[in-house]
């Protein structure tokens, strides 16, 4: 790395061009003789990449970053709070540390974090970082994590997040990732009796339980509706039931939590959805959950259709972790088309067309409260709801 960087001089630089074209600047002459411009370039792009993700270390004055990369495959801040409340404890290894956003938060739960990261110069970067941030209470080793586990004494808590190697299609196994986690889980339990596995959400929950021993919480964490990552709590010797936690993070955070065993149950289906107010969608995280009948019990909803994981109310429950709407009219395909000037944001759930094909065909416009649910109902009837939505992710 290029301490370098660090000057005033350049930092003032890269702050004051975070508007600019880092590609022109990135073929322009560097205006400072130890700073190139890719080097230049770089930085703005990251730290640009980091105003959202990381509000922290964007506000904070003397951060250095690494190739964007490695910004775009951290932790958000958002994410890296939420896991440091699973953490029990004095003292924590996060064995795959990286640019060091999940052990900044874990810094502010145990008393001790070692950031163990493989590439020399990230571990550098992270370890500057801290110095920056005013963090006092992490060391920062520039090694092979499990290789420095093996020669240290216990830990409270044990935290890695595998990096998932090229696999053809869209499944993979814990098994394909660096490090290989099932494979060294035993090494990790002599040295802690609680793991926190980070994945991506791509991995399977029955697949992911099939791998690994001793889960005793799943956590799917979800920020506006997209899933962010899964969270893998492993006990030693835990033999009791399995609980799933559903994490949605808006401008609230909403759990749905359950036990394994909870997923044994049938839907209520709404045989006649004219005498209903209000329609619900689950937010992603519950849906990755598989807890698509429990959702319709636990808050009393019913279900449109089997393979809908829509649900219709005549009350408003806004505990619920996902969009609700105001139901105005139930229409059929012919009701549609007798209608002018349509106005709504078109969406498609098991209905035999697509969302760009519909608004084509009707010439709907869109509106940023009105919609039109294109859908199944129980009796396998084609419908549209007209509907207001009243509560976003």
């Amino acid at each position: 790395m290029n301490r370098k960087i660090l000057d005033k001089a350049v930092q003032d630089y890269i702050s004051s061009h975070l508007n600019a074209d880092v590609n022109q600047i990135a073929l322009s002459k560097s205006p400072f003789a130890d700073v190139s411009s890719a080097e230049l370039a770089n930085q703005i792009s990251a730290k640009k990449k980091s105003q959202k993700k990381l509000p922290t270390w964007f506000n904070t004055d003397g951060i250095y970053y690494p190739p964007t990369l490695s910004i775009e495959q951290t932790s958000s801040e958002i994410t890296a709070k939420y896991k440091s409340g699973l953490v029990e404890g004095e003292n924590l290894i996060d064995l795959t540390g990286g640019f060091g956003v999940d052990s900044y938060y874990f810094s502010k739960t145990v008393s001790q974090v070692t950031h163990c990261e493989i590439n020399v110069e990230l571990s550098e970067i992270a370890n500057i970082n801290a110095k920056a941030l005013k963090v006092k209470n992490i060391t920062f080793e520039a090694k092979d994590g499990l290789e420095l586990l093996k020669n240290k004494d216990s830990f409270d808590t044990i935290y890695i997040d595998p990096a998932r190697r090229a696999t053809k299609g869209k499944v993979f196994m814990l098994k394909d990732c660096t490090p290989n986690v099932v494979g060294n889980l035993d090494i990790l339990l002599e040295k802690s009796n609680r793991i926190i596995i980070k994945t991506a959400p791509l991995l399977d929950l029955t697949a992911g339980l099939q791998e690994l021993k001793f889960v005793s919480e799943i956590h799917v964490v979800s920020i506006k509706n997209e899933c962010k990552e899964l969270l893998w709590i492993i006990e030693k010797g835990f033999s009791k039931e399995l609980k799933i936690t559903a994490a949605t993070i808006n401008d609230e955070t909403k759990l749905f939590s359950f036990s394994k065993s909870e997923l044994n149950c049938s839907p209520t289906l709404a045989k006649e959805i004219n005498n209903f107010s209000y329609l619900y969608e689950p937010d992603a995280a519950l849906l990755k959950s598989g807890a698509f009948n429990l959702i319709g019990n636990r808050y009393n909803l019913e279900k449109l259709h089997n393979q809908t994981q829509l649900y219709v109310s005549d009350n408003k429950e806004t505990r619920f972790p996902g969009r609700i709407f105001k139901i105005n009219e139930i229409l059929s395909s012919s009701d549609l088309k007798k209608q002018k000037f349509l106005v709504g944001n078109v969406v498609v759930r098991n209905y035999p067309a697509k969302a760009e094909e519909l608004t084509k065909k009707f010439k709907i416009k869109s509106d940023d409260t009105k919609f039109l649910i294109f859908t199944k109902n129980s009796k396998e009837e084609n419908i549209v709801i007209n509907a207001e939505i009243i509560q976003h992710y």
